[in-house]
């Protein structure tokens, strides 16, 4: 494939005009810097707020032009908008019908043949084909979320489930190592990609995409359009639950899939020490406030069980976060130990659940995964929530 510089897609870009002018919106300064990688081309465009409802032929013509450049075999363009304080955010353009179906409108949401694709009393688009959706989060990294995430999908498909993960961590992509995937998903006739795939779940990832050490410098438009695109255009087939594995903290990314996916909850991940609670507070609270239901509270790295000598050491402490999830009423759903066998393994690509089914640390994540599970059909069986901005 031939390389593909920034100016090139720039240039292109200089045929879109902005609507009711006669300039185009590289000479305006709508557009981002440009970010390329495998051939294909990562913008924003940023765009008045109070017509940002009217912006999406202009995103498509941007689209449609960076595609049109040699080299070129995607693009993702997200629209911006500056809003100044105090001022109504727009609301987002309802998503395009498929050909041969109604748009979408009052009472008839976009949904797959078949399948209604929102939660019951939800204005959430969910994903064709997929039952349930969870997401696995941590008010800070290092607390072995990623680790946990793949644990505890692999728990879920040991109960008969069809199972898969959605890496929702753009800026730092662990799943290609832990589930020991590499090369780059391939494409449908439709644009639609399809999942990689080992251990019997399909998986999608931006370390697919990307170089292993290529730097995301992304803007939060960007970030979320990137996660639309992996969550709603990936073949995913039919599963049971599709569980995101969501960067630490509560940033743009976290927000966009809490407020546009239909989830059936979150599962937090923190250590025992006060500082690692602290912060997954913060998570508990941001879900909390956007009404998504919470399953739990796992505390990884709960105690040490020394190899040699079978002795177990409260490293971090011990029990805070099973005091901190009855202090809020957050069911807590297992304490999973710091062994050397669970590091290496995660290292190797092998999860702990399939390298050592038999094992006592595979035993907690399948325990964890069924009270999970139990919970999920708990929350499903309620209405969901409607969010409403004021």
């Amino acid at each position: 494939m031939a390389e593909v510089s920034r100016s090139q897609v720039e240039k292109a870009l200089e045929a879109v005009i902005y609507p009711g002018s006669d300039k185009n919106i590289v000479a305006l300064g709508m557009v981002s810097e440009i970010f390329i990688a495998d051939g294909k081309a990562y913008f924003s465009i940023t765009v008045p707020a109070d017509k940002a409802s009217e912006m999406e032929p202009l995103r498509l013509a941007a689209e449609r032009a960076a595609k049109g450049v040699e080299g070129i075999v995607g693009a993702v363009v997200a629209l911006t908008a500056d809003r100044k304080p105090g001022q109504q955010q727009p609301a987002p353009p309802r998503p395009a019908a498929a050909p041969g179906r109604p748009a979408a409108g009052p009472g008839r949401p976009a949904a797959a043949p078949g399948r209604p694709a929102t939660q019951p009393g939800s204005s959430k688009v969910g994903v064709p084909g997929v039952k349930s959706i969870i997401a696995v989060a941590s008010g800070k990294g290092g607390v072995g979320k990623s680790t946990t995430s793949v644990n505890l999908a692999l728990g879920l498909q040991s109960l008969g489930l069809k199972v898969g993960m959605l890496d929702a961590d753009i800026y730092g992509p662990s799943l290609p190592r832990l589930l020991k995937i590499s090369g780059r998903p391939k494409q449908q006739e439709d644009r639609i990609i399809l999942p990689m795939e080992n251990y019997g779940l399909k998986v999608m990832s931006m370390g697919f995409l990307v170089d292993e050490e290529a730097a995301m410098i992304w803007r939060g438009p960007m970030v979320q359009s990137a996660l639309m695109q992996m969550l709603r255009e990936v073949a995913w087939g039919d599963l049971d639950v599709l569980v995101l594995d969501m960067p630490p903290g509560t940033g743009d990314a976290q927000l966009t899939i809490a407020q546009q996916v239909p989830l059936a909850g979150a599962v937090i991940v923190s250590t025992p020490q006060d500082l690692a609670l602290a912060d997954a507070r913060k998570g508990i609270t941001m879900f909390q406030k956007v009404e998504v239901p919470l399953l739990g509270v796992v505390e990884n790295m709960s105690y040490f069980i020394a190899p040699d000598t079978g002795a177990r050491y409260d490293i971090f402490g011990h029990g805070g976060a099973k005091a901190e999830a009855e202090r809020i009423g957050v069911p807590f759903l297992g304490e999973v130990p710091l062994t050397i066998a669970i590091r290496e393994l995660s290292d190797a690509g092998t999860p702990v659940v399939v390298a050592d089914p038999n094992g006592p640390q595979a035993a907690i994540y399948r325990d964890i995964a069924e009270k999970v599970w139990a919970r999920i059909g708990t929350s499903e069986r309620k209405a969901a929530p409607k969010i409403v901005f004021e």
